[in-house]
């Protein structure tokens, strides 16, 4: 790999000057997952990025799940996965390891990446400060402790932030009886987003966003309107398990998001050329 020139250096400086003066003390909301979660380079690019964005000014809030770490740890005890058409049935004692997991272990783990790599952060969960007012999911299948948000209160987050910290937050909520519920981390991600008007959300995934052909990735959709998502599902461009997580960033910016966007968390770096270049990277919902 050659070394950048001092002149390619300050042109990409240079590129990047407008977009940080446009997110200057503007709020975004990561929501961190997938490959980007497990792969130790890419977890330190990710560190690194959300660093620089907070140091240049741009209100960054950290979202993070962490199913393969709650199945590791469930394995650990004893106690076997159990999956429903993909989603995670959580019985009472898996909801305490969840919580245990992602409130804990995860959560405070990045929090000390976050210090390591020169970031001020704060670990929180939904059930600080009733951040996350959670019931039962109703749908087709029982799915046990998972929940749906009833409402959110962005006051722990807003806290961390006007004092200069990087909020990361746990999905765990919880409802009045103080039943604690997982909570999908996309979906908490875009209700957060929209009840702090963020500038943008950006959900990292291990794709490169919405294809045309799923088999191939040179047909990335790169920019898609939110009016033109129940078309596209009729069609099957979206399927599978992207239908909810469009339908996240389509609910994110009908909520008043100004934009959503889906990226390959596999790429070093994906949020930075995301947010501080021309060029962009995965789909963006508007």
């Amino acid at each position: 790999m050659n070394p950048i020139s001092n002149m390619d250096r300050a042109q990409v400086l240079n590129q990047a000057l407008p977009y940080i003066q446009k997110y200057s003390q503007k709020t975004i909301v990561v929501k961190y997952g997938g490959n980007a979660m497990i792969n130790e380079e890419l977890k330190q690019a990710v560190m690194s990025d959300i660093v620089l964005l907070s140091l240049v000014g741009i209100r960054v809030v950290l979202v993070h799940g962490g199913g393969p770490e709650i199945t590791e740890m469930l394995k650990k005890i004893g106690k076997e996965s159990k999956f429903i058409g993909g989603l995670r049935y959580t019985d009472e004692e898996t909801a305490q390891v969840v919580q245990m997991v992602l409130a804990g272990k995860i959560n405070k783990s990045l929090v000390s990446l976050l210090h390591r790599h020169g970031g001020k952060s704060l670990g929180l969960c939904g059930m600080d400060g009733g951040m996350i007012e959670a019931k039962k999911l109703q749908g087709e299948v029982d799915l046990g402790f998972v929940g749906d948000i009833v409402k959110i209160d962005t006051a722990p987050i807003e806290v961390a932030l006007n004092n200069g910290y990087i909020p990361v937050v746990a999905t765990v909520g919880t409802d009045q009886e103080g039943n604690t519920y997982n909570i999908n981390a996309d979906t908490a991600a875009a209700r957060i987003a929209a009840e702090l008007k963020a500038e943008n959300v950006i959900l990292m995934t291990d794709i490169r966003g919405l294809l045309r052909d799923k088999e191939d990735e040179s047909t990335l959709i790169p920019f898609v309107q939110v009016s033109e998502v129940p078309s596209l599902i009729r069609q099957g461009i979206i399927s599978g398990g992207m239908i909810p997580k469009i339908e996240c960033c389509v609910e994110a910016v009908r909520r008043g998001v100004k934009k959503a966007v889906i990226i390959d968390g596999r790429t070093p770096h994906s949020i930075l050329i995301e947010i501080l270049s021309d060029q962009g990277i995965g789909t963006m919902f508007y």
